[in-house]
């Protein structure tokens, strides 16, 4: 007689974190970490405009030949692009899987809507959607130059970004996306620190006052670009 055996495998233990709700929340929290950490630098990087064209545009090439000699020209900033798109990426798929089974958990709505919710929280998906949008937007605005404004010109990122600000569209997604931008720091802060395990009772109030300052700065170092070009203190 012959032996029967056994071809079911047991999943691995990568595999088996994903599939648990706790998995996809860690992956959320440690995507979206990496992704405000670049988000701070990228304000930061931004407000050299405010120096004018010749500083900003020789920070510009400095991120192509940063790591030099020991890494070939862009190669740095290819390895951040891969990191953020694998980053967001994960972020979006464990998003969506998340809300997927908090819908067929509740397929019905509740009766009584919690108000105790806050703006940012009731928010967060659509605001997910609006921030996804802008990225693939301001990609082709201001990287490929495919939908901007005025004549792209390669190697010129201040006249670029001027351009795009001296349209009333672009000022209009710009700045609707960084205040989309400002909630979803606030609560994927939040959020972030209690799925790792940092929320405690003693820090609530800490960790609740650096999300919303966080969310202040970056927001507002974001939009001070475009309002200083509609201005014209950057022109």
């Amino acid at each position: 007689m012959a032996l029967a055996t056994r071809t079911d495998r047991r999943p691995s233990m990568t595999r088996t974190l994903w599939d648990s709700s706790v998995g996809k929340k860690t992956v959320m929290a440690v995507s979206g970490l990496i992704m405000l950490g670049y988000l701070v630098v990228h304000m930061i990087g931004n407000l050299k405009i405010f120096f004018g064209p010749g500083e900003f545009n020789h920070y510009a090439h400095w991120l192509r030949v940063m790591g030099e000699p020991f890494l070939h020209f862009e190669w740095a900033l290819w390895i951040v692009r891969v990191v953020l798109v694998v980053a967001v990426v994960a972020h979006a798929t464990s998003a969506y899987q998340l809300s997927r089974r908090d819908i067929k958990a509740r397929p019905s709505k509740y009766v009584h809507k919690k108000p105790r919710a806050s703006y940012a929280t009731r928010t967060m998906r659509w605001g997910g959607i609006i921030l996804a949008l802008f990225i693939v937007w301001h990609v082709l605005d201001l990287t490929t130059g495919t939908v901007h404004s005025g004549g792209f010109q390669s190697g010129h990122p201040y006249q670029n970004v001027v351009d795009t600000f001296s349209t009333w569209y672009g000022n209009v997604i710009y700045i609707v996306a960084m205040l989309a931008l400002g909630l979803h720091v606030q609560h994927g802060f939040w959020s972030a620190a209690q799925t790792l395990g940092a929320g405690r009772a003693s820090r609530d109030r800490v960790l609740k006052t650096i999300a919303n300052i966080l969310a202040l700065v970056l927001t507002v170092g974001f939009i001070s670009v475009p309002v200083a070009v509609m201005t014209g203190v950057v022109s």
